[in-house]
């Protein structure tokens, strides 16, 4: 894969967006926090009151069941955003280990608005008086606001949108998505759910995975991946070219001239330059190699704005 695209830059200016692809758990109780320290890979105890961070819900085998963001939202409250399509299955599942904890998890049907573009932190400021960034939020009557490393401004305000807000042009959730994409930050869906261990799609590089923390489902196998292990797949971020049909999530990747998969696509939206842009999974030593395929078409590599460590010639010591 030698020719390598840019990462693209956000749209200018700033735009609304309703995301109906996400979903929302609500976990409440006093318990709430030790609950999910014990479930999540990241670190909940170190999380403060109205702050953030990527995390991951996994198989015992280390496979992602779900990726979240973990939103705390008051001292006994955290909003779980996830894929909507995989919303009831991880609350059912969830639910089986909250046994005697003073535990309630529910999955709350609400409208999640995004707010994108190079002006968004700016539009934003307007209504809650500060301008949020990295992982941090505000709340006002009636809505919360929270911000996310790569730009895009997540909003939980239900049906009534704050008029700052409602003013602003509609754009459709593919630009949320695409700005998810050129950030290198993968979310998993029904789809590719319980297929892929955290470091293949660069979960521990954006911040989903502390491995300092700890027990949780799934940990020993992400631990020893991590320090004793050699990773055979990564994420890496793909251009197809305008005309050609954009993949659905799980779709094989293949190498010229080769039968077998060597990736699968976990995310891909329209491109606002044209074609449309992906991030797949794909194997190390495919990476490297002769053109990465779907359906015959080649794809384009395009660069993501973090160094991939090269995991595979490296074993980290404890």
């Amino acid at each position: 894969m030698s020719t390598t695209l840019p990462v693209s830059p956000l749209p200018p200016g700033a735009s609304r967006a309703a995301l109906p692809s996400l979903g929302v758990l609500d976990v409440t109780g006093a318990d709430a926090r030790a609950f999910l320290q014990g479930q999540l890979s990241s670190d909940v105890n170190a999380l403060a009151v109205g702050a953030a961070h990527y995390a991951s819900y996994n198989s015992p085998k280390g496979r992602m069941l779900a990726t979240l963001i973990v939103w705390r939202r008051t001292d006994e409250h955290f909003a779980l955003i996830v894929a909507a399509d995989l919303a009831e299955a991880i609350n059912r599942r969830l639910s089986i280990f909250v046994l005697r904890a003073k535990v309630a998890i529910s999955a709350s049907p609400r409208a999640l608005w995004g707010v994108l573009g190079n002006g968004a932190a700016d539009a934003l400021a307007t209504v809650v008086g500060a301008r949020l960034a990295g992982f941090h939020s505000a709340q006002q009557a009636g809505f919360a606001a929270l911000a996310l490393p790569d730009g895009r401004q997540l909003l939980d305000a239900g049906a009534v949108l704050p008029t700052e807000i409602a003013a602003l042009p509609v754009v459709g959730e593919s630009i949320w998505r695409w700005c998810a994409i050129r950030a290198g930050v993968p979310m998993v869906t029904a789809a590719t759910s319980d297929k892929l261990i955290a470091q293949a799609a660069n979960w521990e590089l954006v911040g989903g995975v502390d491995f300092r923390k700890g027990c949780y489902p799934g940990q020993e196998i992400i631990a020893r991946m991590q320090y004793l292990g050699r990773l055979k797949e990564r994420l890496h971020g793909f251009h197809l070219v305008d005309g050609a049909a954009m993949p659905a999530a799980g779709t094989p990747l293949h190498q010229a001239g080769r039968d077998e998969a060597v990736g699968i696509v976990v995310n891909s939206a329209p491109s606002p330059a044209g074609g449309s842009d992906l991030l797949a999974v794909v194997r190390q030593d495919a990476a490297d190699g002769a053109s990465i395929e779907i359906d015959g078409v080649a794809l384009t590599p395009r660069a993501l704005p973090y160094a991939i460590p090269a995991l595979e010639n490296v074993r980290v010591k404890l």
